[in-house]
């Protein structure tokens, strides 16, 4: 499939350097009408856009920052500078088109005409430098066939972004999964095609970061099930399974061993749960991952994780008692 201007792409950003730089250039704003949202970057990251040729949107500075508003700004960009446009393709700033993708996503979107999103594999591009870069790697490794939601890099119809009114401004996190919940409520699709998609460069390096990135996922699931669980979920009883498992695990149970510890010390062996669940756990992703030591991160990471996503449960819980607005929980 020829790439014309029926497509448009949208980058979003903040200080990203020269990953700005290589995800541009595979974007190819030669070709396709490519624009470039910022999020108050102090680098030259607005000046290296103009040059390869995108156009920019700088966000207004008075107002919070979101990847949920950037996003719609760029699409909205879009179609203002060409109402034709029938497909828009979101990247991130941190990441990079695999060559092919881009023909390969429209095609679908081209050929299924009940699909309003198509999204392929995120790779990571130094998954040997840490330990954390390899486990998004593994986490990008996510089903393919229909979908109920994409991640951050996905191609969109326009006109179904249109008709569910894009994202959600407002969400620090989980925009993604909030607008095609809302897509599927109108009877749209959504479509994980066995395809790499783009490389992405986590830059993760620190349990601080894993531990940041870990509580905006708890935060999400928080403010998801507010939105659209309980009575009112008419798909699915939305994030509620994710919500029940990080409460249970990082809460209910450790705190009433504990408690439970105080009256009868042996009671603390039930503690013990947590390594056996890792054991359990690194077993299983053994079959299927290539090294022992990966997969052994892989379930410690699994079964940790409960514990700052928790602290994004509570986080949200607090902000909402408050009636404040949730701020950006950024890992790089």
């Amino acid at each position: 499939m020829e790439l014309n201007y029926q497509l448009g792409i949208v980058v979003i950003g903040r200080n990203e350097g020269e990953r700005l730089i290589r995800c541009l250039e595979s974007a190819r704003p030669d070709i396709n009408t490519v624009v470039y949202v910022d999020s108050g970057s102090t680098d030259n990251s607005c000046a290296q856009a103009r040059r390869l040729g995108a156009a920019v949107v700088e966000l207004d500075l008075s107002m919070p920052f979101t990847a949920a508003r950037a996003r719609n700004a760029g699409w909205q960009a879009l179609v203002e500078q060409n109402p034709a446009i029938e497909f828009v393709h979101f990247i991130d700033g941190d990441c990079e088109f695999i060559e092919g993708w881009l023909a390969t996503a429209c095609g679908f979107l081209t050929s299924n005409t009940d699909y309003a999103v198509v999204c392929g594999r995120r790779r990571e591009r130094y998954p040997e430098r840490s330990v954390y870069n390899r486990l998004c790697d593994i986490e990008w490794n996510t089903p393919v066939g229909d979908a109920t939601a994409c991640g951050g890099d996905a191609l969109f119809r326009v006109s179904c972004l249109q008709q569910a009114q894009g994202y959600t401004d407002s969400l620090i996190a989980g925009e993604e999964p909030d607008l095609c919940l809302r897509l599927r409520k109108l009877g749209w699709k959504i479509y994980r095609f066995d395809a790499d998609m783009t490389w992405h460069d986590a830059a993760m390096f620190t349990a601080g970061q894993w531990w940041k990135r870990m509580k905006r996922s708890g935060y999400a699931y928080a403010e998801g099930y507010a939105r659209h669980g309980g009575r009112r979920a008419e798909l699915e009883n939305y994030r509620w399974p994710d919500i029940r498992r990080i409460v249970f695990w990082a809460c209910v149970f450790p705190v009433s061993v504990f408690a439970l510890a105080l009256i009868y010390p042996l009671f603390a062996v039930l503690l013990l749960v947590y390594p056996l669940q890792v054991a359990r756990l690194t077993a299983t992703y053994r079959n299927h991952l290539s090294q022992s030591k990966v997969a052994f991160f892989y379930a410690l990471s699994n079964v940790a994780c409960k514990f700052p996503q928790f602290d994004g449960v509570l986080e949200y819980l607090f902000n909402r008692m408050r009636g404040r607005a949730g701020t950006l929980i950024e890992y790089k």
